[in-house]
């Protein structure tokens, strides 16, 4: 249980390091960890976060940019609604100009 809690919580960190405006995908932040296969472990931490005031959440989609998550919000529209106020625009569950939204957490940090 504490590796999962471990794992959780450097998903965490790479999740609150997301710029407004930008989302990232389950897989990308599971290869940031080196943990390339682990993309549904990903989504598991995401819905567990929701307790969690300072891990936004909505900016983690899958990889075709779509809102798979929406779900474990408390209201189902909650994410499309965080990300269109960050100026994310949503069309049919899925964002919209994904390629120029997509933050790549293996680019952009260096996760130890």
């Amino acid at each position: 249980m504490k590796q999962n809690k471990d794992f959780f919580e450097a998903v965490y960190q790479i999740v609150r390091l997301i710029p407004r405006g930008k989302v990232t995908t389950y897989g990308a932040i599971a290869e940031a960890l080196g943990a390339k296969q682990a993309a549904r472990m990903v989504g598991w931490a995401m819905n567990a976060s929701h307790r969690l005031n300072d891990v936004p959440a909505h900016r983690v989609v899958n990889r075709s940019g779509m809102l798979t998550g929406k779900m474990h919000f408390e209201n189902e529209m909650d994410m499309q609604r965080r990300l269109e106020a960050e100026g994310v625009s949503i069309m049919d569950n899925q964002v919209l100009d994904f390629s120029h939204r997509f933050w790549n957490p293996s680019k952009e940090i260096r996760v130890d």
